[in-house]
């Protein structure tokens, strides 16, 4: 009887907690984290700026102007060796003008980040730019002092420097360390640039020259979040940065050669008694300039 007791109190009991456990809550399981992807600046990019560049320079240095053989003081024009006007000589100014103006342009790349997150950044860019220094900015005048052979206080020879620099472009490697989505770098390579001109004068040459020399600078860039408003092209990453570039085009050595002038300063061909036979001045012009500029990039590939 006893044992039946038991049995069946073990029975309801058993019963009873099984009824229990089913009214408890479901266990949820855990959460699934997934994590953030770390940013790259691994990838080829393009994209555009827009700058100023200034104290672009033309350099005229003249040399010392040489008188025809058998001429001599007072019958003639002519320069002292040391190049100081003497009575009768040409006088000479000589300008340098800074020249400022608007910048704008487009670059491709392609970086490659050794560790993504934060870490060393290596890669190369090339860009072509525009830029309007404008014209008529450079001066240089030969003009007659009194007792000179000429008419004292005539214009010999004037080039107004209608010369400017139309374009310029650079081929450049980069190197920086990157915070996340930070990156400073310096960059340098190769620069070329071209620009035409007319000199007005005596004579008159017009000439176009395409220079090369070398460029270096550095920036700051920031990748923007990937659903930026900027993202027009669905790329990758939208980056923003602000770049100091310094270019440095090679000498231009030039020479405007021999022409005469009559005491009405027309050229002349033929030698005679009254006409002067000066050689022009040798040029060594230099373009060297700065540019501050601001640029969007677009870049596509490693996240």
């Amino acid at each position: 009887m006893i044992r039946k007791l038991l049995l069946s109190s073990a029975t309801t009991a058993l019963l009873m907690g099984t009824a229990a456990a089913a009214d408890l809550p479901k266990r949820e399981p855990p959460p699934v984290f997934t994590p953030v992807p770390v940013f790259s600046w691994s990838g080829f990019y393009a994209g555009f700026n827009l700058g100023y560049a200034f104290s672009a320079q033309e350099n005229l240095r003249p040399t010392v102007a040489n008188i025809a053989p058998g001429l001599t003081p007072g019958s003639s024009l002519f320069i002292t060796g040391a190049g100081a006007p003497a009575a009768g000589a040409l006088a000479f100014s000589n300008n340098a003008n800074n020249l400022n103006g608007f910048s704008g342009g487009g670059q491709i790349g392609y970086n490659y980040q050794f560790t993504p997150g934060s870490g060393f950044v290596i890669g190369f860019e090339a860009d072509a730019q525009y830029v309007d220094f404008g014209r008529n900015r450079n001066r240089f005048a030969f003009a007659t002092v009194p007792g000179g052979g000429i008419n004292p206080g005539s214009l010999v020879f004037s080039p107004n420097g209608i010369a400017t620099l139309d374009f310029f472009g650079t081929v450049r490697g980069r190197i920086g360390y990157a915070w996340d989505r930070t990156l400073i770098y310096g960059t340098g390579g190769f620069a070329y640039g071209s620009g035409g001109g007319r000199e007005l004068g005596l004579p008159s040459t017009t000439s176009n020259s395409f220079q090369t020399g070398w460029a270096a600078g550095g920036g700051i860039e920031y990748a923007l979040a990937s659903d930026s408003w900027l993202n027009f092209f669905r790329a990758s990453a939208v980056t923003f940065r602000v770049e100091g570039l310094y270019v440095n085009l090679a000498r231009d050595n030039r020479n405007f050669g021999v022409f005469a002038v009559t005491p009405n300063n027309t050229p002349l061909s033929v030698f005679s008694p009254g006409v002067s036979l000066v050689s022009g001045p040798a040029v060594r012009r230099t373009s060297e300039f700065a540019v501050v500029r601001a640029g969007v990039n677009y870049k596509f590939g490693t996240y």
